[in-house]
C-alpha cells in the first residue's frame, strides 16, 4: 500500500479529501474457513478530489499484482452483464463494418464475456487480462487471452507485431488503474490510425447525487467525470468523439476516442462538458455535503435493520460483491444481523465475505432457509435479483435496497 503525493492524472498536489470510509479489508478478498482465524489487513480508504484535473481518486494504491493476479468476480454469472456485452458487441460489429480483417482488443478481459460474441460474429479478437484463473476461463472459451497487465510498452510490443486494433474497449477497468496515463499512452499507441477506442465507467456524477458510496473500494482508485477524461485523452493526443450516460451499475458514461484531428464536431461531448461545468464539476463545492448524507444513510440503515432484529427476524444478505463488502464493512453490519450471504457465483460459495465473515451460499439457500429479509448489495442488478427470485418472494420473503436511502419492496 502506498500514499499518493499528487494527483494520478495531472500530478497536481492540492487533493482534498471529499470522504473517508474508514480502515476496510480488500473488497474482493474472500476467505477460505481456515483464514477465518488469521489476521485481516485493512486499509484507509479515502477519497480526494483534485481540482486542477477534476479527477476524483481514493489517496491509497495496493499494488495490482496483489489485487488482480488471482480473482473472484466472473462477469459471467450476471445475466445482465451479458445482455449488455451483446449489445455491445452488435453495435460496433455493424457501426464500424468488423469483419474477419478486424482485430477487436479488450483491456480486462475478464472471462470473455463480451469477446465472445465478436469470435462468434467471426472478428478476430485477442483479450488482455491479469487474472491468470480468469484468463485461463476465457482461453477455454475460444477467446484468445493473453494474462498480463495493459500498459504502453505491451501495446508497443503489440503494435510492432502488426497488431493494431480496430477497437478498443475497456469496460469497467479505467477506474482500476493505477499508471493511468500509462494505459491511455497504450490505447494510443495500439489503435490504428482510423480506429476507436470504446470505454464505460461508472459516473461521478451518479456516484455523489444517489449516494453510491459502496462503489468505493480499493480496485476503484479513480472516478471520473467526461471533463476529468477530456483532460486525459488530451494530453496523449486522442479526443473523445461521443458520449452517452447509460444505466448500468447505477450510471455509466459511454465514451467513444479517436486519435485528436478526427473527432470532428461531436455535440454529444460539448452539450455534457458544458452540464459539468454547469454544476461545478472542478469545483469542491459540488462535493461539499457528501460525506454528511453518506454518514446519515449509515446511521438511518443501521436502524432499519437493527429494528427488525429486535422484532426477532432473520435477515440474510444477496451479493458477495466488492460494493457489498464496503457497505457492510462501512456500516458495521455483521453476523449480529445478518446470517448469510447468497451469490450466484459458484467462485465465492463456500467463502466468507471480508471483515464481516459471512458465510456464502447460493442462492437456493434462500428458499430452504426463508429469512425474512435480504439485504440487496448487488443493488446495481435489482431488476435480474428480483425476478429470480420470485418464488422467494411469493413466501412472503422482502428485500431491503440500501441505496440512495434505505427502501423495502
Amino acid at each position: 500500500m502506498s500514499l499518493i503525493s499528487a494527483c494520478r492524472l495531472c500530478g497536481g498536489t492540492d487533493l482534498p479529501v471529499i470522504l473517508s470510509l474508514g480502515e476496510t479489508p480488500l473488497a474482493n478478498s474472500l476467505l477460505t474457513e481456515e483464514r477465518l482465524q488469521q489476521p485481516e489487513p485493512r486499509f484507509a480508504l479515502d477519497v480526494a478530489f483534485c481540482p486542477g484535473c477534476s479527477l476524483v481518486q481514493i489517496t491509497e494504491t495496493v499494488p495490482p499484482e496483489t489485487l488482480f493476479r488471482d480473482y473472484a468476480y466472473f462477469s459471467s454469472f450476471s445475466d445482465t452483464m451479458l445482455r449488455h456485452a451483446r449489445e455491445i458487441a452488435e453495435g460496433l460489429i455493424e457501426r464500424r463494418k468488423l469483419g474477419p480483417e478486424s482485430l477487436v482488443v479488450e483491456i480486462a478481459s475478464n472471462d470473455g464475456y463480451l469477446l465472445r460474441n465478436f469470435v462468434e460474429a467471426g472478428v478476430p479478437v485477442l483479450g488482455i487480462e491479469p487474472a491468470r484463473n480468469i484468463a485461463k476461463v476465457a482461453e477455454e472459451r475460444g477467446v484468445r487471452t493473453l494474462a498480463e497487465f495493459f500498459g504502453a510498452d505491451l501495446a508497443t510490443g503489440l503494435a510492432a507485431e502488426g497488431q493494431q486494433a480496430d477497437v478498443i474497449l475497456a469496460n469497467n477497468v479505467m477506474a482500476h488503474v493505477p499508471d493511468i496515463n500509462g494505459v491511455v499512452a497504450g490505447i494510443k499507441a495500439l489503435l490504428k490510425p482510423d480506429g476507436v477506442f470504446v470505454m464505460e465507467t461508472p459516473y461521478v456524477k451518479d456516484l455523489v447525487d444517489h449516494l453510491e458510496f459502496d462503489t468505493i473500494y480499493h480496485e476503484h482508485l479513480l472516478y471520473y467525470s467526461l471533463t476529468a477524461l477530456e483532460n486525459l485523452y488530451q494530453r496523449h493526443g486522442l479526443a473523445a468523439v461521443d458520449v452517452e450516460w447509460v444505466p448500468i451499475h447505477g450510471g455509466t458514461l459511454r465514451v467513444s476516442v479517436t486519435h485528436a484531428g478526427r473527432e470532428g464536431d461531436r455535440p454529444a461531448v460539448r452539450k455534457l462538458l458544458d452540464e459539468e461545468a454547469g454544476w461545478g464539476v472542478g469545483t469542491r463545492a459540488f462535493y461539499d455535503g457528501f460525506a454528511d448524507r453518506v454518514e446519515n444513510l449509515r446511521t438511518e440503515l443501521w436502524g432499519l435493520l437493527a429494528g427488525l432484529k429486535g422484532q426477532g427476524k432473520r435477515i440474510a444478505a444477496y451479493g458477495a460483491s466488492a460494493k457489498g463488502s464496503t457497505l457492510l464493512n462501512y456500516v458495521g453490519i455483521g453476523r449480529e444481523t445478518l446470517d448469510f450471504v447468497v451469490d450466484r457465483s459458484t467462485v465465492k460459495q463456500g467463502k466468507y465475505t471480508p471483515g464481516t465473515h459471512l458465510p456464502i451460499h447460493a442462492p437456493e439457500q434462500l428458499l430452504s432457509e426463508s429469512p425474512d429479509y435480504v439485504l440487496l448489495l448487488t443493488w446495481n442488478f435489482a431488476q435480474e435479483i428480483l425476478e429470480q427470485q420470485s418464488e422467494y418472494r411469493q413466501r412472503g420473503g422482502r428485500f431491503i435496497l440500501p441505496l440512495p436511502e434505505p427502501k423495502i419492496v
